[in-house]
């Protein structure tokens, strides 16, 4: 388990523990942190599961797959710390990470 704090726009924060092996959007799903739509379920196509990884975590991850980055490609307020929650699985490093939810999505 890694405990992940999900900020909203609004600065709003919800601190809940997500399953390793699960993804940061399940993660928000499962907690119910509104911002998260997941439409697709986690395909990797609506980018409504669209979060700002915080910029102390970024680094730490790896980077996003050709797939994810044109799904990115569709959303109004891209980034450079922008990944779709569905597509980062959650393992025990990541115990502490903040993700930051869009304007957008609110």
């Amino acid at each position: 388990m890694a405990k992940i704090t999900y900020i909203e726009a609004s600065g709003t924060q919800h601190n809940v523990e997500v399953e390793t092996g699960n993804n940061l959007m399940q993660g928000a799903v499962f907690n119910n942190i509104p911002g998260i739509d997941a439409e697709c379920g986690g395909a990797c196509v609506c980018a409504t599961c669209h979060v700002y990884i915080d910029e102390s975590w970024i680094s730490k991850l790896s980077a996003a797959e050709d797939v994810e980055q044109m799904t990115l490609e569709e959303v109004d307020d891209l980034n450079e710390r922008s990944r779709l929650s569905c597509q980062v699985l959650v393992d025990d490093f990541m115990d502490g990470m903040v993700v930051h939810l869009p304007a957008s999505q609110g």
